[in-house]
């Protein structure tokens, strides 16, 4: 039987391919949650929008849309340099966990500087 394209999958059979543990999207509270000083978070990715954006939370996962096309994982690469700049670190802090050529992904940001709005009040909660 043939391997599933990455492309193809679901966040669950992506999330236990990459054997996340207790990151697993399902196990997880939030779309984020802290390991230390490494923020992961789960994101619901939309290619081809009209701007650079975070959006609103949509269960497990913090949407975000990016400009670029969905193209032999171009859109993510993309959108780690871009979240680089939002959170503040250089691009090589931000870890693909997996899903680099599927709409669900987790990344792993390290040391994060500056946080989304919509993480902050969160935090703020927390406190």
């Amino acid at each position: 039987m043939a391997k599933k394209r990455e492309a193809w999958m679901s966040l669950k059979e992506l999330a236990e391919r990459a054997n996340v543990g207790a990151f697993h999207p399902e196990k997880m509270e939030r779309f984020y949650a802290w390991d230390g000083d490494v923020l992961v978070l789960n994101i619901l990715g939309t290619p081809n929008a009209k701007r650079d954006v975070i959006g609103k939370p949509k269960g497990n996962q913090l949407c975000i849309s990016v400009t670029a096309a969905p193209v032999r994982g171009y859109a993510t690469d993309h959108m780690v340099r871009w979240l680089a700049e939002v959170f503040g670190v250089k691009p090589q802090a931000i870890e693909v966990v997996f899903g680099r050529m599927n709409v669900n992904k987790q990344l792993r940001i390290t040391r994060p500087q500056t946080l989304p709005r919509v993480i902050a009040r969160l935090e703020e909660k927390v406190s």
